[in-house]
């Protein structure tokens, strides 16, 4: 009864904004739980834009509504919500859901009923290769951005790296990238640590990795784990760099980091420089509405709501699941502003950018 209830109460949240929805769009991400502050930064990004859109009177003259429903960073709660929101709301696509055994959970779904899913806010690299057909990236993989991040490392010198990944498939896929990156530096592993995702414990890795000399650890792990981490590493001895992944890539990870934030390293799947046209319109956008800065998540969530636009407005105003998923995989060379997104049948991956920036005193992001 209990989630059920949670179901029911997070439909009706949404129940006012959705009566008069004319094009309906489902998200399951965890609002609440270890990634609440990217999920929240991500969609708010999304919806700078679409708010945007529909302020000029949408696409094609219907409004598009964001039903967006909060599956606490779990699983099998992420599968119910979009099957939910797919065969009891009848949403025309899915997008930017969180975590990669989140969005594999509900890959069944997808193919069961032909439903596109654009920008799935992960880099796994088993949404990319086979081709998901109706999975769409938007964001490069993690797999990039991890052997960059350690080829960068290796290029300045540290050539005593550790690799600390959470025990899953995101974990995995991560790790598979960094060591590509070793093996590309002609070096290997000084510690090499996993952890639970529901209950991570670095107790024991933690004097594993101090012991071992690291100059460095590659956290592939999310929010509050990776805090946890550095906390753990510092009270062994350990005065290690800290690189984690872009699902960090937040303002609110910056201040659950608090007075650890300073120096950590973040890679980063979106250009941070006004020169690129997104990143400007994405930032005037934000002035507008009194917003300060937008973070790295938010443009992720920025550059995905452009791309399900632009694949609406292919439909020719007739925004079903088939003509949407048509539209997407006929999206040659769209420039979303210094970025070119292309999708084929055979090809649905979307960007290779891939940076790394690092959080300074004031608590920002910076190249």
């Amino acid at each position: 009864m209990g989630k059920n209830k949670t179901l029911a109460a997070g439909l009706l949240l949404w129940a006012c904004t959705t009566l008069h929805a004319q094009i309906l769009i489902g998200q399951t991400a965890g609002f609440s739980g270890p990634v609440a502050a990217g999920v929240k930064e991500t969609t708010a990004g999304a919806r700078l834009y679409l708010d945007a859109v529909n302020a000029k009177g949408g696409v094609g003259g219907q409004k598009i509504e964001l039903l967006s429903l909060d599956d606490k960073f779990d699983p099998k709660l992420a599968a119910e919500n979009a099957r939910i929101l797919i065969e009891d709301k009848s949403v025309a696509a899915m997008f930017l859901t969180r975590g990669t055994p989140h969005t594999e959970a509900m890959l069944p779904l997808l193919d069961k009923h032909g439903v596109p899913l654009i920008a799935p806010s992960t880099g796994a690299m088993t949404l990319h290769q086979p081709v998901r057909r109706h999975i769409f990236n938007v964001r490069a993989t993690y797999q990039r951005e991890a052997e960059k991040a350690v080829t960068h490392l290796a290029t300045i010198g540290m050539n005593r790296i550790a690799v600390v990944y959470v025990d899953d498939s995101f974990g995995e896929d991560g790790l598979a990238g960094a060591q590509k990156g070793l093996a590309g530096a002609k070096l290997t592993a000084v510690a090499l640590e996993k952890f639970d995702r529901a209950k991570p414990d670095f107790s024991k890795i933690a004097p594993v990795v101090a012991k071992s000399g690291a100059q460095a650890v590659v956290m592939i792990a999310s929010g509050q784990a990776v805090v946890d981490a550095i906390k753990a590493y510092r009270a062994a001895g350990s005065n290690c760099q800290v690189v984690t992944l872009s699902n960090n890539a937040s303002g609110g990870f910056i201040k659950t980091l608090g007075e650890h934030a300073r120096g950590v390293i973040v890679s980063q799947v979106f250009p941070q420089s006004l020169s690129y046209a997104m990143v400007k319109e994405a930032t005037d956008m934000a002035r507008a509405q009194d917003i300060a800065e937008v973070s790295p998540a938010m443009l992720e969530g920025f550059a995905a709501a452009k791309v399900l636009v632009e694949a609406l407005r292919r439909t020719n105003g007739k925004p079903a699941r088939d003509k949407i998923q048509t539209a997407l995989e006929g999206m040659g060379k769209f420039d979303l502003g210094g970025l070119e997104v292309s999708y084929s049948p055979k090809d649905h991956t979307g960007l290779d950018f891939a940076d790394l920036a690092i959080i300074t005193s004031d608590g920002r992001f910076r190249r």
